[in-house]
């Protein structure tokens, strides 16, 4: 699959706005406390990605009812779910300069991943987090993603990449009161 930039302005990809605040200081702390154990992108990159998968639970797997969207809420509530989780690698990848862009899956509802931009290249990664059944890692060679999606089905990969998360994504996040009430707001579709 071809992923597709919506814009060809990288620095749109390093871009923070009220879901990616890359600038909040729990992001900026965060982002240099993993800086300090890597030696280079790539590996920033790697460590970014499993902080976020393994150290923040996916509010669905956890059953935590709380609703996180903004990257800072969701480091320091460690909950969210695959939309937020997205939203927080993002944030961590853009404090360190790697573009980084958000882009969607459609199952029954619309799942949210990252794309990182190394290598000259966009990879797709899924943060959403490990559990029996799904086991995403960090990979350059090839995606090692939580799901794939079942054509036949009429499930699909979406080829944009967003420099923002998607309005519906976003507004069913902002508008929920709990995750019982996100569950049945989640987008079917972009």
């Amino acid at each position: 699959m071809e992923l597709i930039q919506q814009t060809p302005d990288l620095s749109a990809y390093l871009a923070s706005d009220e879901a990616i605040d890359h600038e909040h200081p729990r992001v900026r702390e965060t982002a240099g406390l993993l800086a300090k154990e890597a030696e280079d992108s790539y590996a920033y990159a790697r460590l970014a990605f499993e902080f976020v998968r393994d150290t923040i639970p996916h509010s669905q797997d956890s059953g935590d009812p709380r609703v996180t969207w903004r990257a800072s809420d969701v480091l320091e509530q460690r909950t969210g779910i695959c939309y937020a989780k997205a939203h927080a690698l993002a944030a961590l990848l853009r404090a360190e300069d790697i573009p980084t862009a958000l882009c969607y899956q459609r199952f029954d509802v619309v799942h949210g991943l990252v794309a990182v931009r190394l290598d000259g290249a966009w990879h797709r990664q899924d943060p959403r987090g490990n559990k029996p059944g799904v086991n995403a890692r960090f990979s350059l060679r090839g995606e090692r993603l939580a799901f794939t999606p079942d054509r036949a089905a009429g499930e699909a990969d979406y080829p944009e990449l967003y420099a923002a998360p998607h309005p519906a994504v976003l507004d069913a996040l902002k508008t929920a009161t709990d995750r019982r009430h996100l569950w049945e707001t989640l987008p079917a579709a972009l």
